[in-house]
């Protein structure tokens, strides 16, 4: 479905992949607020059927799979939130902001235990 409709926008806009509008259109793909996000958007429209619930997408904002790296993210934050700490992370990742040095890269998206992150967790 994303791809489709990145190639109909690449197509009727003359624009590359590469194109920020692109990525702009791919965070909006994925926003989860109803009536906001382009995914909700094409539902409405038929163009694209749901495989789950609401219930199951608010679980997920706090719940995160446990089988991949973004239950290490979630433990981060959960940790770094109650110890009052500083900290910033993206996909890869773990840094504590009031640290030098205090930074763990988690490349594979796969990879659920990590003793880095439990010693990063550890030292909060």
């Amino acid at each position: 479905i994303k791809r489709k409709l990145f190639q109909r926008y690449q197509d009727r806009y003359n624009m590359e992949l590469s194109d920020p509008k692109i990525s702009q259109l791919d965070l909006a793909y994925h926003d989860i607020k109803r009536g906001r996000g382009v995914f909700d958007l094409l539902q409405r429209k038929g163009l694209a059927t749901r495989v789950t619930t609401d219930e199951e997408i608010e679980a997920a904002v706090d719940t995160p799979p446990q089988t991949t790296r973004a239950k290490l993210r979630g433990e981060f934050i959960s940790a770094a939130q109650e110890a009052g700490r500083d900290f910033t992370v993206d996909w890869v990742h773990l840094k504590l902001n009031d640290q030098a040095q205090r930074t763990v890269l988690c490349k594979d998206p796969f990879r659920s235990v990590d003793e880095r992150v439990k010693r990063l967790i550890a030292s909060m």
